[in-house]
């Protein structure tokens, strides 16, 4: 995330160098991102056979719980921490979680020089820092709710809840400290990138690593968890089959749209400013979005003779998932460029698990695991600066590339090793539900509720 100080002539700031209007931006934003947890609860849910619906919902509102609570309790410490403090974090992996534990410290203020009052931690720019907690807290409760996606209709909902808690704070908040918070995959000095291709004189890695918004953090790292949990969890019955169609196609319509639109909180708040940037990061989700969208269709109708509504919904998810890593990078054409790829690739990615045995139910891995390496890699190709090197189709060198390829396999590599580790922490004690429950409906065997009462 990019945190670019706005020019003072146009902004109120006050006497501790925040801005209400940032303020008042990023807190909007945080709303949109939490909405987009709701949305996605529907986007699942509509794709969910009718028996499954609840259950499918419940998991994204469980998240929207659970990890709400852990992120106030020790999530942004881990994450954020040692930027407040000044204490050094573990390896570059993971900050101190008790450092901000309950995040009553950042409330505390003092006297300034002038007799007005600051906060003792300061913000996040010109933000206070509350409210950058605020923001990060919903980044973490929708990477949890997508990876649910793999999982429909045979998970049990109490091992969902176990896993969910055990995964954000082994995993989410880990890979959010080494991305965002100065850790391994960030610009710092102690950075990979700083070690392949040395530093600046202000300690600053020459090639920065490029995830505005959440490619490698929230997409991979849930594309990946995904994919493993596909795997270890096993196949529904029926798989390969059974047409497993979606119940309610203007549920999967409504929850893209609410995709759409939080997502403008996603990207445009990470930015922490209203500014230019934030404009530009805008216009570029648009861009790739409405791209991606088309060149979905346009493959559905080569390869199947038929546009479909579903295409277009999950055409729309591909194309936010590529460019949210790149949006401030890249210029309007290129992000058209990047999300048209996007909507081709995951487009054909979907039908993987079908080559490849994994039931990987809702299509996390086709469409965030797939759309979210290519968002993270085609930055090194298509990122556009006047002032610095840009990718290689702008006459940059190799450097970006191999940055971004880099930080793309790590997270890959970390998540994938760490999401097996707690699986088989979780599996004895019993994560499945039985193919007796699988065939009456999940809804009605874990939740003892059903969808539509049609008699």
């Amino acid at each position: 995330m990019v945190l670019a100080l706005p020019d003072d002539a146009f902004l109120p700031f006050g006497p501790d160098g925040l801005s209400s209007g940032d303020t008042a931006w990023v807190l909007t934003s945080a709303a949109l991102v939490l909405f987009m947890t709701p949305g996605l609860a529907f986007f699942y849910g509509g794709l969910s056979r009718q028996k499954s619906v609840l259950n499918m919902m419940m998991m994204s509102f469980g998240s929207l719980g659970l990890v709400s609570v852990i992120y106030v309790l020790w999530g942004y410490s881990m994450s954020f921490s040692n930027g407040h403090t000044g204490a050094n974090d573990i390896g570059g992996i993971i900050a101190d979680p008790f450092a901000l534990f309950g995040l009553s410290q950042l409330l505390e203020t003092k006297e300034l020089a002038d007799g007005a009052t600051g906060f003792v931690l300061g913000g996040f720019g010109t933000v206070p820092a509350i409210v950058w907690v605020a923001f990060q807290l919903t980044f973490a409760v929708i990477t949890v709710a997508l990876i649910s996606g793999a999982v429909a209709e045979r998970m049990k909902f109490g091992t969902w809840m176990l896993f969910g808690g055990i995964w954000v704070t082994l995993v989410y908040f880990p890979l959010s400290h080494m991305v965002w918070g100065g850790g391994l995959l960030s610009a710092s000095e102690g950075g990979i990138a700083a070690k392949l291709f040395g530093v600046d004189e202000e300690g600053a890695a020459n090639v920065a690593p490029i995830d505005f918004a959440g490619g490698t953090v929230v997409h991979i790292n849930a594309g990946m968890a995904a994919l493993v949990l596909a795997v270890l969890l096993g196949k529904r019955a029926g798989f390969g089959k059974t047409a497993f169609r979606p119940h309610n196609i203007p549920f999967v319509m409504l929850g893209a749209a609410i995709l759409w639109f939080g997502w403008f909180g996603f990207n445009v708040g990470s930015e922490g400013a209203a500014d230019m940037i934030a404009g530009q990061v805008w216009i570029n989700t648009t861009a790739a979005t409405a791209a991606a969208m088309l060149s979905w269709l346009v493959v559905e109708r080569i390869r199947d003779g038929h546009a479909t509504s579903v295409g277009a919904a999950s055409g729309v998810v591909a194309g936010l998932v590529a460019i949210t890593p790149a949006c401030g990078a890249l210029t309007p054409i290129g992000s058209l460029i990047l999300g048209a790829v996007a909507g081709v690739l995951s487009a054909l990615a979907i039908g993987l698990k079908y080559k490849f045995g994994y039931d990987d139910s809702l299509d996390v891995v086709g469409v965030h695991l797939v759309a979210g390496l290519w968002g993270t890699v085609g930055i090194g190709l298509l990122a556009y600066s006047t002032e610095e090197p840009a990718g290689l189709f702008y006459g940059g060198d190799y450097k970006q590339l191999v940055v971004q390829i880099v930080i793309a396999l790590v997270a890959v590599i970390f998540t994938g090793i760490m999401t097996v580790i707690i699986a088989f922490i979780v599996k004895p004690l019993g994560w499945r539900v039985t193919r007796e429950d699988e065939d009456t409906g999940i809804d009605e065997t874990e939740h003892a509720e059903t969808a539509y009462e049609l008699a």
